[in-house]
């Protein structure tokens, strides 16, 4: 049985980073900055390099759907899925519930494919 995580870091390409920084924090209540120390500019999703996590850098986002990245919202799913709509974002389709929480499709301004994600209560 895997004893380290699947998926360990993820990368979202984004037209304009300033506008993609501006909806991933309103939508997962982050304060993510733009580091322009290395040779592209990033942003660290959720600002936490010492986790699996991932970051937006700037890039052409896939045609089509391209893959999904599931992200933890920080709150209720439902409350995720307004703060996504508002900052620019489409909402697809109805909560789905899995064993270990509950998800809904979504697609941020460049039409990155991303799941907003509730753990369940444990």
């Amino acid at each position: 049985m895997q004893t380290q995580p699947v998926v360990v870091w993820s990368e979202i390409p984004v037209s304009d980073m300033k506008k993609a920084v501006a909806f991933y924090n309103a939508t997962f209540d982050w304060q993510m900055t733009i580091d322009e120390s290395g040779p592209n500019p990033m942003a660290t999703l959720g600002s936490n390099m010492e986790t699996t996590s991932g970051h937006l850098y700037p890039g052409k986002p896939a045609a089509g759907n391209g893959p999904t990245v599931h992200i933890a919202v920080p709150d209720r799913l439902e409350d995720a899925a307004i703060r996504c709509r508002k900052a620019g974002g489409t909402i697809l389709g109805d909560i789905v519930t899995i064993p270990p929480g509950r998800f809904v499709y979504a697609k941020d301004p460049d039409g990155n494919s991303i799941g907003l994600f509730e753990p369940k209560a444990a």
